[in-house]
């Protein structure tokens, strides 16, 4: 019995180090400017890591210290958790399995169009209110005056293999036909009807295309991108406390076997 708990304490020992990935990919998602403008997943998947963390030291400690109560607990528990790993992970990629870029000639970047994106993506910045705060968000960050910092001539900002956001919010859409003066100043369009987006470009720097639909769907696109990072790091981490989480099981029982004989020899003697 004491060999089977304290096997059952190191293997969620195991689980307790595949918590770290699951709260880093959290705490990484909340530092990019655009997860923290929007923040919609950061916070689940560091809460539910920190969890994952708190019931596998709960295993850990039953499994070492023979607590039987906290090993039930950590069963349960855990098994919850392992569900709940496992429907973010789902919900992720089928709001995400949507909204790739599109070439535009002569153009090295991509740019996005928001009907391309799932709709609970685009319900997350088609309200008037939640985008205001958004673009309040998006516009105090340095993201576009970096632009100006590093391109200086046309061609090289063509070239240049710019951010789905900065695609979206710190230029004007291509097929409008405004003339480049430099990363975040254009003037003369050719063609103002060919979407809405064209009317809604400012040279203000404070305003951009803020307000374009171009800039929320390279918001979602960039969104996209960094939650399908993080994603593979919730695979892993699942696919590892999966197995530890059976692994447990099938040492719980052994423990539970073993403890049955143990008890059936003392009363046969």
């Amino acid at each position: 019995m004491a060999l089977s708990n304290n096997v059952i304490g190191a293997i969620n020992f195991i689980a307790v180090l595949l918590s770290v990935p699951v709260v880093g990919a959290g705490v990484w998602l909340s530092t990019e400017p655009d997860n923290s403008c929007v923040k919609i997943l950061q916070w689940p998947v560091i809460i539910l890591g920190v969890l994952i963390f708190l019931v596998a030291l709960a295993g850990v400690i039953g499994g070492f210290f023979r607590v039987q109560w906290l090993l039930v607990f950590y069963l349960v528990v855990m098994l919850i958790l392992i569900v709940l790993l496992s429907c973010l992970v789902v919900f992720v990629y089928m709001v995400t399995v949507r909204g790739h870029g599109h070439p535009e000639p002569s153009r090295a970047y991509l740019e996005y169009n928001l009907d391309d994106f799932s709709g609970w993506m685009k319900r997350r910045v088609r309200s008037p209110y939640k985008w205001d705060r958004i673009r309040t968000c998006l516009s105090a960050t340095t993201m576009c005056p970096e632009l100006n910092q590093s391109y200086r001539m046309a061609q090289d900002f063509f070239n240049a293999r710019i951010s789905p956001l900065q695609s979206g919010c710190c230029k004007p859409p291509t097929k409008c036909g405004y003339t480049f003066i430099n990363p975040t100043y254009w003037i003369s369009p050719i063609n103002t009807a060919a979407d809405m987006d064209c009317l809604q470009w400012s040279n203000d720097q404070n305003q951009l295309c803020y307000n374009c639909d171009s800039c929320k769907a390279g918001l979602l696109a960039n969104l996209r991108k960094e939650w399908r990072r993080a994603e593979v790091i919730l695979i892993i981490a699942l696919i590892g406390l999966i197995c530890v989480y059976l692994i447990g099981c099938c040492a719980f029982r052994n423990a539970k076997t073993e403890d049955l004989f143990r008890r059936y020899k003392q009363g046969y003697t």
